[in-house]
């Protein structure tokens, strides 16, 4: 995270270079020839490649411990590639329920358009895993813990019976971060991340992710990547790599605060419920402890509501009443959002589907940053007392 893929120029600077540049020149003809036939190693077009990129990129390779990755403008780039590069009219794919919002979008909606056939699961039943993959299979996606209402799925069963159906399992890593969850371990084929969350972690730029073997990042990805354009900028990856340096102890400090304010907010009146992974009360916690070093820096609550009180109207009164913690639909921040997921991330989702994925109109998202924990407490309280 400190030294990965550094690359320094003739001037052996310390800090990775900025190499703020479209395009590159050849001394002949026949060089650029050769590069743009891959004969020789040398970049062509920065929407190909870059060396600030190609910096992050092998930086997070090493970090994931994966053999290559590819780096996207966008973490729903890196989703929509990660899938669409190995698809094709009459291919199947199965994926989970709980989804983000755009990724249920891409698989529900964008996926059928192409022609292909997708299945959706309950992450948490292998049973249904398994039926679903009963059949040839193209991709599997999911995404463990799931964003927002922190479902934990078997990473390894589902591994298991995904390459029983010849398919590649694709896992979508961000709220467990490359920190507290490495998804290759467990049988994963392709691992993908926004790294506008908890990569960058302090809310400047955009990016994403896509790692997996050389074969898939180098033979299938780069092509469609190449192709379709969604190239990384090189100013952006110089950010993501600097929030690579840090990442780590942010995650750690983060993951012990959201901690101890889950375990805090269990006690309080106006909380009905809290949804987090470190807690045993969570329903997959064994799990979620089998698979993570950490239970993240994301928690769920659901809000306690008098008999026919409205639950938005809580969680809005709720959210306008903190202080301390701001409102965005952002995450893995260095400071404290909080946002309502079935009127923002998850709002284009209809109610009866939102209902089945337990995203309940009294329930809010907590994204939990490195603000003083006592200070959080006390507006969380405040906040609730408003009530």
């Amino acid at each position: 995270m400190i030294r990965g893929g550094q690359e320094r120029s003739g001037f052996d600077e310390t800090c990775e270079a900025l190499y703020l540049t479209s395009g590159y020149v050849y001394d002949r003809a026949e060089e650029a020839q050769a590069a743009f036939k891959e004969e020789i190693d040398h970049f062509v077009y920065s929407r190909f490649g870059n060396p600030t990129v190609s910096m992050f990129e092998k930086r997070m390779a090493l970090l994931e411990g994966a053999e290559a990755c590819r780096s996207t403008a966008t973490g729903m780039a890196a989703v929509f590639a990660a899938l669409m590069c190995q698809l094709k009219a009459g291919d199947h794919v199965v994926a989970s329920r709980a989804l983000f919002g755009s990724c249920q979008y891409i698989v529900t909606e964008i996926l059928p358009r192409f022609g292909i056939e997708v299945t959706i699961v309950d992450g948490t039943d292998l049973n249904q895993w398994e039926k679903a993959l009963g059949v040839e299979t193209r991709a599997v996606f999911l995404e463990t813990p799931s964003n927002p209402t922190m479902e934990i799925i078997d990473l390894k069963a589902v591994a298991d019976l995904t390459h029983a159906a010849g398919a590649r399992l694709v896992v979508d890593n961000v709220f467990a971060t490359p920190v507290l969850q490495h998804p290759l371990e467990f049988g994963a084929d392709i691992v993908v991340y926004s790294a506008t969350k908890h990569i960058d972690g302090q809310g400047r730029c955009m990016g994403g992710a896509v790692l997996g073997s050389a074969e898939l990042c180098n033979d299938i990805l780069k092509p469609f990547v190449r192709h379709t354009g969604p190239a990384l900028s090189p100013f952006n990856a110089w950010v993501l790599l600097k929030g690579l340096e840090t990442m780590e102890l942010r995650t750690e400090a983060q993951s012990n605060n959201a901690l101890d304010i889950a375990t805090y907010m269990s006690g309080l009146k106006g909380v009905a419920k809290v949804i987090y992974p470190g807690l045993t009360s969570h329903p997959q916690h064994k799990l979620a402890m089998k698979q993570m070093s950490a239970g993240s820096n994301l928690i769920s609550l659901e809000l306690e509501c008098r008999d026919g009180e409205d639950g938005k109207k809580a969680a809005f009164h709720f959210q306008n009443a903190l202080e301390l913690i701001d409102i965005s639909n952002n995450l893995g921040d260095t400071k404290s959002l909080i946002t309502h997921p079935a009127t923002t991330t998850h709002q284009r989702i209809d109610a009866e589907e939102r209902s089945r994925m337990g995203i309940k109109e009294s329930l809010v998202r907590l994204s939990i940053g490195l603000e003083d924990v006592d200070d959080l407490k006390e507006d969380i309280a405040q906040a609730l007392e408003t009530i």
